[in-house]
């Protein structure tokens, strides 16, 4: 079967409910932090996506046993000391970004040298923000100009760290607050705001970390862990995969849509704010806490106009998967639109500022980018009737569910390649667009 799909018919408006898969960034790191604890740890609505099973067999190869069936994970932690390291050792974090460098974090220890390795995409990206503090607890690395393959050896005499995290990442804050828990003394990080799943999960595990909210930073302290207490946890669902189903229901008209039990992290969305502020009724409703998390069920309702926005670069971090799907529903606004400061989008899977640049221009909207902001010049009329061809993307899974929205809101013929790019975060993705379809 080819390994594209193409797309000629808009979607018509609909009235649906929907359930999405588990969040990824929560379940790598429910993956991770089990495989530390002491005893067994179950997951339900687990991600069962390309890089979540690359962070089982990533543990399973540290001696960890994991059993899966259906959307239930089991993961047998022998400890904080539990990995069976062996010589030779080789990693595969394949696409996830949150896998190579939070992995690398737990590993300063390793005894053996261990070589962690990623698809084509993955090799692309900034390893040496994650290498240079992690150096400084005591762990050496070899990288190539930056980047993977990286190799590191650990070290018997690892000291805390004060480290300044400038760039709002969160898989370098996490890499870091991971690697402190195997160090004698407190380890210190200032860090830009970002997710932190992380966080709650330490607070929830009752583990060692304090964190102090200033206005543009935290303050994070993390000491030493001797043991971790197994973690039972049922995953919300993502809303960085329901993006894409909150801009298709924007983007068609006379539309509603309920996405249940989604996690609405505070750190995660940006995309609601940044809408809200564009025209668009969103409600969060049956609202709870869950392990620290919050969690909502999310009504969207398609607004008759859509208006135009100078964002407000304070919102990027917590929408930074999301902009390609903000820029495509600023496409259809009244107005020119701005968004800047984005150096980090174009630091992920694939340089996105540029895709989302690319993909706005082959559908006939005028589009002003630098190395870090675009505008958009929004048509409220917008039909598209020639074919648009998206390929030589990185398999990037944002770009292609892009794509898709794009085609069945705007219409015109779609060739979108590389359709198992959605594998390594939302599998069911285009079953779950076959369901709106539907009558």
């Amino acid at each position: 079967m080819p390994n594209k799909i193409i797309l000629k018919k808009k979607i018509t408006n609909f009235c649906k409910q929907i359930s999405i898969p588990g969040d990824k960034s929560i379940s790598i790191r429910w993956v991770l932090i089990s495989s530390l604890a002491r005893g067994v740890s179950k997951a339900q609505n687990l991600l069962m996506s390309e890089d979540v099973i690359a962070s089982i067999q990533a543990i399973r190869k540290l001696g960890i046993k994991v059993l899966t069936k259906k959307n239930i994970c089991k993961v047998y932690g022998d400890g904080i000391k539990g990995y069976r390291y062996k010589k030779n050792l080789v990693i595969n974090a394949q696409n996830s970004g949150t896998l190579g460098r939070l992995i690398t974090g737990i590993l300063i220890d390793t005894p053996f040298p261990i070589k962690i390795i990623g698809d084509k995409s993955l090799s692309k990206r900034d390893f040496k923000r994650i290498t240079n503090p992690l150096s400084k607890f005591g762990a050496s690395f070899q990288l190539n100009n930056n980047k993977l393959p990286l190799i590191i050896k650990g070290s018997k005499e690892l000291k805390p760290i004060k480290f300044f995290e400038n760039k709002g990442s969160a898989q370098c804050k996490s890499s870091i607050i991971l690697g402190g828990i195997k160090v004698e003394g407190k380890t210190i990080i200032r860090a830009k705001k970002s997710r932190n799943h992380t966080e709650l999960l330490f607070k929830h595990l009752k583990l060692p970390i304090k964190i102090k909210k200033k206005k543009k930073f935290d303050l994070i302290e993390v000491r030493k862990v001797n043991e971790i207490k197994p973690i039972n946890y049922n995953i919300p669902s993502d809303i960085s995969s329901g993006a894409f189903f909150i801009a298709l229901t924007v983007l068609t008209k006379k539309s509603q849509l309920i996405i249940k039990n989604v996690n609405v992290n505070p750190t995660r969305i940006g995309v609601i704010t940044i809408l809200r502020k564009m025209g668009v009724k969103i409600l969060l409703l049956n609202k709870k806490n869950y392990k620290g998390e919050s969690i909502a069920d999310i009504f969207i309702k398609s607004p008759k106009k859509i208006k135009s926005i100078n964002c407000p670069s304070n919102l990027n971090s917590e929408a930074i998967d999301e902009f390609l799907i903000i820029f495509l529903i600023a496409a259809k606004a009244k107005g020119i639109s701005y968004f800047k400061n984005l150096d980090e989008l174009n630091k992920k899977e694939s340089p996105r500022l540029e895709w989302g640049s690319k993909i706005l221009k082959m559908m006939g909207i005028k589009v002003i980018t630098t190395k870090n902001s675009i505008k958009i010049f929004g048509n409220p009329n917008l039909k598209i009737k020639n074919k648009i061809m998206i390929k030589n993307y990185l398999k990037d899974h944002r770009v292609f569910m892009t794509s898709v929205v794009a085609a069945l809101s705007f219409g015109g013929e779609w060739h979108i390649h590389d359709k198992d790019a959605i594998k390594s975060s939302f599998p069911s993705f285009l079953k779950i667009v076959n369901l709106l379809k539907k009558k």
